[in-house]
């Protein structure tokens, strides 16, 4: 009879909080029809890997943007983790601004805190203006600012009026939500609100699109719009990984949007559904079998068979470029296991991957997932908001009669959404083999305990995470910021994936090292007491 990890994970913790955590974990059964809680508050002192509110809104969604300039109202340390950790590359054509190089941010100290630091905003935003000359600031609160109340709503409107720029503040303290997750879904609010449907650029093509939830991290992007432009694509946006404002500003006049991270982004793309017609397509550029079906899907929404043949076409030369090199990675890392726990949607997109390569996944999990993530969107009318959804700000909007436009007839809707993921995300447990593993919100205790029993060859995660895991003696690739290599999505990206890997697996350092819990007495204790 074959161990169940979820059982010998949660045996060391006491009554009350197995019953939380035992909720969190499942043991894939394609048989059942199976619920995972998700998207509540880790325990009290449980080492969470989650990000905060603030991290979802500035260091996630408006970050990537580079040519506005992104204020972080708070101390410094909440400006510098933002900004440090993540490698949203960005590059400017000619004398075009790219401010994403520059790490901005008021600096709070404990006078600021008793006295207050709409003064210090303000100061700061006079100082961008005459050195940087910005055509938009937006500003990100930290935890401090909503405690004292600083009301930067009013500086953001008094820098408009002075400045005649845009400028658009954002109450995303920290402890708002109970992850990043909450500050995507202000961060999107934002951007609905004030940014998209303003601009005037014209798409020069019918086949233009938005690639929504891309963060181009590693230069992902870069390689999603080297191969869609080369079938005849327009990208006339990227939200938001080397992004522009005034494309994302003319974002409503494309006749697509691709969602690549369904957690980050879902809701701008519902929005703009509804207001100006744009439909919606889950795509996943992550992986051979991955990139190839998100770009037939594309030829298959737009209906015109030269564009199918071009895809095609491109397809063949793509895969007949990389398929020596992948097939010799995979003979080299055929029959290892993985364990991944990501935030968004990498945790799903990298299984096709590591499919590729001929590994299997025998543990995934999110950080800051919700349940339609891991079950598909189809259960979100049974989803029920509790006090930490009902803190984040749910707007709605309605059909603007003078910029809707929609590509498709009714008719042709209801027939394509039947054969393609039209406004459809099935989640990640649907894709998993039985008697593989689920956990959300995966902590560190967790973590080493799963490690024990499943033994994966190789574990991604984060880098709160990351060196716990490798000094285990287990290789543990970033995949929030790919350590410093990339890009992985796209044909290319899928042999410098598998690159990194043969490199990692394969080097001999960690067999050189006995752990100092394999050769000495630990300290003991209990978790959860």
């Amino acid at each position: 009879m074959s161990i169940d990890a979820n059982a010998v994970v949660l045996e060391r913790y006491n009554a009350k909080v197995f019953k939380n955590r035992k909720e969190h974990m499942l043991k894939v059964n394609p048989a059942e029809d199976q619920i995972i809680i998700a998207n509540t508050r880790a325990i009290p002192g449980i080492m969470t890997n989650r990000g905060c509110c603030y991290a979802g809104c500035k260091g996630v969604v408006l970050g990537p943007i580079k040519d506005m300039v992104t204020i972080t109202h708070g101390p410094v340390g909440c400006g510098f983790y933002s900004w440090g950790t993540r490698r949203n590359k960005a590059k400017a054509e000619g004398d075009a601004p790219n401010y994403i190089q520059y790490c901005f941010t008021t600096d709070m100290q404990e006078p600021d805190i008793v006295f207050g630091g709409t003064k210090k905003l303000k100061k700061a935003i006079d100082e961008i203006m005459e050195l940087m000359h910005p055509k938009t600031i937006m500003i990100a609160a930290t935890c401090p600012v909503g405690l004292i109340g600083d009301d930067i709503q009013a500086v953001a409107a008094e820098a408009e009026q002075e400045y005649g720029i845009r400028c658009v503040a954002y109450s995303c303290e920290g402890y708002k939500g109970v992850s990043q997750s909450a500050g995507h879904h202000i961060a999107n609010n934002g951007l609905m609100k004030r940014v998209i449907g303003t601009g005037d650029y014209e798409p020069a093509t019918k086949y233009s699109i938005n690639i929504l939830g891309e963060y181009n991290i590693g230069g992902d992007g870069w390689e999603q719009e080297r191969i869609l432009k080369k079938i005849g694509y327009e990208v006339v946006s990227v939200f938001t990984g080397d992004g522009e404002v005034e494309r994302i500003a003319s974002s409503h006049k494309a006749n697509l949007n691709l969602v690549q991270c369904h957690r980050s982004i879902n809701y701008i793309a519902e929005m703009m559904k509804t207001k100006y017609g744009v439909d919606w397509l889950k795509v996943n550029f992550i992986g051979l079998e991955g990139t190839v079906q998100s770009l037939r899907d594309m030829a298959a929404y737009f209906g015109d068979p030269e564009l199918a043949q071009r895809t095609e076409q491109v397809i063949a030369e793509e895969l007949a470029e990389v398929q020596d090199q992948m097939a010799a990675y995979k003979a080299r890392l055929n029959g290892k296991t993985a364990a991944l726990f990501v935030g968004g949607s990498r945790s799903h997109h990298y299984q096709g991957l590591l499919q590729d390569l001929g590994i299997k996944t025998v543990l995934a999990g999110y950080e800051f997932g919700h349940r339609d993530d891991y079950e598909g969107r189809e259960i979100i009318p049974n989803i029920k908001d509790d006090a930490d959804s009902k803190n984040i700000e749910h707007i709605t909007v309605e059909k603007d009669e003078k910029k809707y436009h929609a590509y498709l007839t009714q008719e042709q809707y209801d027939k394509l959404a039947a054969e393609i993921p039209l406004e459809k995300y099935h989640g990640m447990i649907r894709d998993m083999d039985e008697g593989t593993y689920v956990v959300d919100d995966l902590n560190m205790y967790e973590a080493e305990k799963f490690m024990e029993i499943l033994k994966p060859d190789m574990f991604f995660s984060g880098i709160k995470d990351k060196y716990a895991l490798q000094k285990a003696g287990t290789l543990s690739r970033q995949l929030h910021s790919y350590d410093y290599s990339g890009p992985y999505a796209g044909f290319k990206g899928a042999t410098q994936f598998g690159y990194d890997l043969c490199m990692g697996y394969f080097t001999p350092a960690w067999h050189m090292v006995t752990p100092p819990w394999k050769n000495r007495a630990t300290l003991q204790g209990t978790v959860g007491e």
